[in-house]
């Protein structure tokens, strides 16, 4: 087994966040305004010995602590996110450092995540920041040729020397088919054997042009909780959620209005069965109320132990595989309390299950 983590590289400021959010926004000034919304519940999350670090600034030095640490606890890699709208690329600085210094030993990809941005985090979707256009030829060459420096990369992860690029919403990219033969034919162009192109599964419509793609990743836990909760769990789930939401509404409170089980989650991801392209996903946790209060959702009873026993699952799931890969969500995803890196209350202990998993 080969363990991917998805990667944000929103721990810096850049203008477009200063202009929507505030100056001075990054990821780290939603994580700190947590609070606790439930007895028991875990807020803020604080990084172990409170490293808040800036991925510009310090982004050499974080990112060799990053690498050394997934390569000390058997992550194989990276994916990092990639925000690029038509020719605009927001947050790019991050990934181009790690491009510069080649001396991180770090494996990586990188995935597309191509929806517009919105105001979601404060319960606005409607109001467009970005608006997420495709374009045409010339915009696929464009995309591409900025991608072209990371795929000759030795680091950077290929199947069958193809680079794995993967897509967050496929399904939205009408012209999908006329920009992957553009990019199809660059890359033989330039010496490699293709694209190999990774769609993701989530909580959206799955992308069914199967001809175009080449595998698929499950974006957890919002594929499991849309798609594959069945029955009781789900109508119980819809019925406490669409109480505490009349509670709030009536009563002018701001009762944490979702809140799940964990376990639901990780028993839907141990029961399935996956393609041979298809790659299991996974958290270690989740909890999104930094990001959108008492909007927000909250997984309950996760554990580094809990953990552990599905990745153990997926691990025999995989094995044989050529492509035996698992995609956890995610490396720091701390404004959604998804991350392996170390916080104060559970020290490395997510990492640490990663390897005895690994290991065994």
């Amino acid at each position: 087994m080969r363990v991917l983590c998805m990667y944000l590289p929103q721990y810096h400021t850049f203008p477009e966040n200063d202009e929507w959010w505030g100056e001075g926004y990054t990821e780290w000034t939603a994580v700190k305004r947590g609070k606790p919304l439930f007895d028991g519940h875990l807020q803020p999350r604080v990084p172990l010995d409170q490293r808040y670090y800036d991925l510009v600034r310090e982004g050499e030095q974080t990112l060799l602590w990053q690498a050394e640490l997934a390569e000390k606890y058997g992550v194989y890699g990276f994916v990092f996110y990639q925000y690029w709208f038509r020719g605009k690329q927001l947050m790019k600085r991050p990934m181009e450092i790690l491009l510069e210094h080649k001396e991180i030993p770090l494996r990586y990809c990188i995935c597309w995540a191509n929806e517009s941005w919105t105001r979601t985090w404060y319960d606005l979707s409607e109001e467009i920041l970005m608006k997420q256009d495709y374009g045409e030829e010339k915009d696929f060459k464009e995309h591409f040729n900025y991608l072209l420096p990371f795929f000759q990369d030795r680091r950077y992860i290929k199947i069958d020397n193809k680079p794995v690029f993967m897509i967050y919403r496929s399904f939205d990219i009408a012209p999908l088919k006329e920009m992957l033969a553009c990019f199809e034919a660059l890359a033989r162009e330039n010496g490699f054997d293709g694209i190999f192109v990774v769609s993701g599964k989530t909580r959206d419509i799955t992308d069914e042009r199967r001809e175009l793609i080449d595998g698929y990743y499950c974006f957890e836990p919002g594929y499991t909780l849309k798609h594959k909760l069945r029955g009781g769990k789900k109508l119980c789930y819809n019925v406490s959620t669409a109480a505490r939401g009349l509670w709030n509404r009536l009563l002018h409170k701001e009762l944490l209005e979702r809140r799940i089980p964990a376990e639901w989650i990780y028993e839907g991801i141990e029961s399935r069965e996956y393609e041979e392209n298809e790659f299991p996903g996974l958290i270690p946790d989740w909890d999104n109320t930094p990001r959108r209060g008492y909007k927000g959702l909250c997984y309950t009873g996760t554990s580094p132990e809990r953990f552990e026993k599905t990745l153990t699952v997926l691990k025999q799931k995989v094995s044989g595989r050529k492509n035996d890969f698992v995609v956890i969500n995610a490396w720091n995803e701390w404004g959604e309390g998804a991350m392996l890196e170390p916080d104060e209350v559970r020290g490395y202990a997510y990492l640490e299950a990663v390897r005895r998993v690994i290991m065994s």
